[in-house]
């Protein structure tokens, strides 16, 4: 095969990169202000237990509600203007939300919030693959890698706000005005144009994603529809391990494994730690190895570094096993993402909205799936569910692409950019 030179990316395309990542930021760290000021509103309120979770639930409720409008918006006002909208609204959503005089006003706006954060998702998301196919290799990675620091700057600035007892309305205020102004400022940066539509064949498509599955498949959108349900496998996979270690990683240290509180805090840390080193170097894993084999490799990452932990269980032992299966998972979204996209026979971000919204089904199945197994035969045999999803990866991952293909516009010049807007 006839090799080519990486092309170098013009100032155009670095700029619509670094507003796509302000995107990412912004997201991550709307979300993360209000966290930290749960305590305080359950407790202003006067709520129970189970309302507090009821409200709270509300969230990924408006999401799974809202979130298949996403593809339509996408197609009829562009994905960058999308996702910029959708994060004024979630910052309004969360400002209402912390400013809530009762458990409905609560609930409401959480749900409003929610439905924007997945409307927001899915754009930026879609934003961030048109700039991956201008670079012509892999950078989706690096973009959840920046919402995970803005998830940690969030999270910082709530924290920081609820222990000086700064009034909510305050802290949130700025935090909707300042993330807002820095995603209109990104608007102005992000690809112009419509959506691009493009035409492709289907034994072209299986031809790029150098599927074992689909060459065994009928041709026809039979054989799409399988591809595309394993990639939503894939991703399903990738967020229950995620959820592992946010709902269960440190109940399991402290009440199964005898850790003390500060000490079982570290196991999720350690997922989200490994998690983010994983996005920073995989791109460049992407590009040298394909989709394929990275998501291969970490699947069987994840399952023996868990199974391990959970067979010769200690404290330690479990740390580094989430801290495998959070390294293990890293890349495992943004490939599903990618896959869904590219298939042919779907209108512009309906992959990747579908996908999205499945993947927030996990996250709303996995703690009561997991709790019930653990309530019945206990919790060691409920996070079996992380090793499992790991295996369930490394079965599935022929549907993903061997190689990175660049785009390229005709004569090989590289894709050029739509006019200005």
């Amino acid at each position: 095969m006839p090799s080519t030179s990486p092309r170098l990316p013009t100032r155009e395309y670095r700029a619509a990169r670094a507003a796509v990542a302000a995107l990412f930021l912004t997201n991550g760290a709307i979300l993360a202000n209000l966290l930290p000021r749960y305590p305080q509103i359950k407790a202003d309120l006067g709520l129970s237990n189970a309302q507090y979770g009821l409200a709270v639930a509300a969230f990924p409720s408006g999401a799974m509600v809202a979130g298949l409008a996403a593809g339509a918006l996408i197609r009829r006002f562009r994905s960058s203007r999308v996702a910029v909208a959708g994060t004024l609204l979630t910052s309004l959503g969360m400002l209402v939300a912390g400013l809530a005089s009762s458990w409905w006003v609560l609930a409401v706006s959480l749900f409003f919030a929610g439905g924007m954060d997945a409307i927001t998702d899915v754009a930026q998301n879609s934003h961030g693959l048109r700039v991956q196919r201008l670079y012509g290799r892999s950078i989706l990675n690096s973009f959840h890698a920046v919402w995970s620091i803005g998830a940690v700057v969030g999270g910082l600035m709530g924290g920081l706000a609820a222990g000086l007892n700064v009034h909510r309305g305050l802290h949130l205020g700025f935090s909707a005005m300042l993330f807002a102004g820095v995603s209109l400022m990104a608007l102005r940066y992000t690809i112009p144009g419509p959506e691009p539509v493009v035409t492709v064949e289907p034994e072209a498509a299986a031809a790029h994603q150098g599927s074992a599955l689909a060459r065994r498949q009928p041709t026809g959108r039979g054989r799409i529809w399988l591809i595309f349900a394993a990639l939503v496998l894939i991703a399903v996979g990738g967020i229950l391990v995620e959820d592992a270690g946010m709902t269960w990683a440190a109940v399991y240290l402290s009440g199964t494994l005898g850790a003390t509180a500060a000490v079982a805090s570290f196991g999720f840390v350690a997922l989200v730690g490994a998690q983010f080193v994983g996005r920073l170097l995989g791109d460049g894993m992407v590009d040298r190895f394909g989709q394929r084999a990275v998501a291969r490799a970490g699947g069987a990452t994840t399952a023996l570094g868990m199974s391990a932990a959970l067979l010769f269980p200690s404290i330690p032992g479990t740390i580094a096993g989430f801290a495998l299966a959070g390294f293990g998972v890293a890349t495992l979204v943004p490939a599903a993402m990618h896959g869904a996209d590219e298939l042919p026979g779907l209108s512009a971000g309906t992959g990747l909205t579908v996908v999205s919204w499945l993947m927030r089904l996990g996250f709303l199945a996995s703690p009561p799936l997991v709790g019930l197994v653990a309530d019945n035969v206990g919790l060691r045999v409920g996070l079996l569910g992380v090793p499992l999803a790991g295996t369930i990866v490394v079965l599935l991952s022929g549907v993903l692409a061997t190689v990175r293909a660049p785009a390229t516009a005709p004569g090989g010049q590289g894709p050029s950019l739509p006019q200005p807007h």
